[in-house]
């Protein structure tokens, strides 16, 4: 914790002098997040880049830099780590110039819930559902205050759609969703944006990390990291809340949570349905 604060009040000193927005994104040293961090230094944003492998995230930093012109951030740290966790979320506080937080670490032992050991378990929870809440919780009240900053929580399309093997990594993704909407409806009226991004198959060590190679998937139905985070950066910049970079018919989405809607509307009753009439 003590390296962890070091690096952040020296960098935080060389910034103090630009004038760019900063974007803070963990999971930043590969895939999703690495690329993330590529096409917000195009766009002008100085960058704080988390990650638990620091040696990539300096190569990354430093290809950026060279690149952009941008002041960027390294910052090591494990979000099932209690101390690390906390660090970032006085970070978040204390820094009035970030922006933008993109929720992009996670984690997702495919797995039946009954075989998945603990280690993995606790992992998946720490990361899909404690992190980014965590998080967001840190850095929303300064946003408020400014009337203006923006959350990108990547999710995934298994937010509604659970197979045996993904019961948890399913369950996680629905809440962060669920999280996410219910943050923009908090936010309505302010400044303040929230949008969920929700990748179908795409082209990162997830699946390594996960049990099953990303060979053994289709791969007509794996998207590029790169074609995925620019269709989010277009959702983004056109308003949505909540984007599906690979669904060709946005009429899809809307049936979807019309339906969510008359469901709920249907339990307003009061009392049983017929059905469960006691014979």
């Amino acid at each position: 914790m003590k390296s962890f604060l070091n690096d952040h009040y020296r960098m935080k000193d060389r910034l103090m002098s630009s004038s760019k927005p900063v974007a803070l994104i963990t999971g930043a040293s590969s895939g999703i997040g690495a690329v993330y961090a590529n096409r917000l230094a195009e766009r002008g944003y100085d960058l704080v880049l988390v990650a638990r492998r620091v040696d990539r995230l300096h190569a990354i930093s430093e290809k950026l830099t060279r690149q952009h012109g941008v002041e960027i951030r390294t910052l090591k740290a494990d979000l099932t780590v209690e101390n690390d966790l906390v660090s970032l979320e006085d970070l978040l506080r204390s820094d009035e110039r970030i922006a933008l937080l993109v929720n992009n670490a996670g984690n997702g032992k495919l797995s039946s819930t009954v075989d998945m050991c603990d280690v993995d378990a606790n992992a998946t929870l720490a990361l899909n559902i404690v992190a980014p809440t965590r998080l967001a919780r840190a850095v929303l009240p300064g946003f408020v205050k400014r009337n203006t900053g923006a959350i990108i929580n990547i999710g995934s399309v298994m937010a509604f759609c659970t197979l045996p093997i993904t019961t948890l990594y399913s369950a996680t993704k629905s809440y962060l969703l669920t999280f996410s909407q219910g943050l923009k409806a908090e936010l309505a009226e302010t400044g303040v944006r929230v949008q969920a991004v929700l990748p179908a198959g795409t082209a990162t060590e997830f699946y390594d990390h996960a049990g099953i190679p990303l060979s053994a998937f289709d791969q007509a139905a794996i998207m590029t990291t790169e074609n995925l985070v620019d269709a989010a950066l277009v959702g983004f910049d056109q308003g949505e809340d909540v984007t599906l970079p690979s669904v060709h018919d946005a009429g899809l989405w809307l049936a979807y949570e019309n339906a969510r809607s008359t469901l709920f509307g249907a339990t307003q009753t009061g009392v049983p349905a017929p059905r469960y009439k006691r014979t």
